[in-house]
């Protein structure tokens, strides 16, 4: 037995190889399927960047029109919807809706 395996030792040492490195090039912190992850994760961040700029934008140009150049537009669907408040016979419907 003992002469067979140092008749194949570098046999052996060659499958240990590549059984290791093979293991390690598919799991592992660093290997196929961790990068895998750390793609999708990368994907929805970055997904979340642009939708998070998005709000920031909207809320920036809406502080434009409260605070720089006053817009009475604004202000009046602003109290419109906030406190619904209308017009002098003017009737206002409330549809209400199931947002989850």
């Amino acid at each position: 037995m003992f002469r067979l395996i140092k008749r194949n030792y570098f046999l052996l040492i060659s499958v240990f190889f590549i059984l290791y490195f093979g293991f390690n090039l598919v799991s592992g912190e660093r290997g196929l399927f961790s990068y895998i992850e750390k793609k999708e994760l990368l994907y929805s961040l970055k997904k979340e960047k642009l939708s998070l700029t998005s709000k920031i934008e909207d809320m920036d140009h809406k502080n434009s029109l409260l605070s720089t150049n006053v817009d009475l537009d604004y202000i009046e669907t602003l109290i419109r919807e906030r406190f619904l408040f209308g017009k002098k016979d003017e009737t206002i419907y409330i549809i209400k809706t199931d947002e989850k």
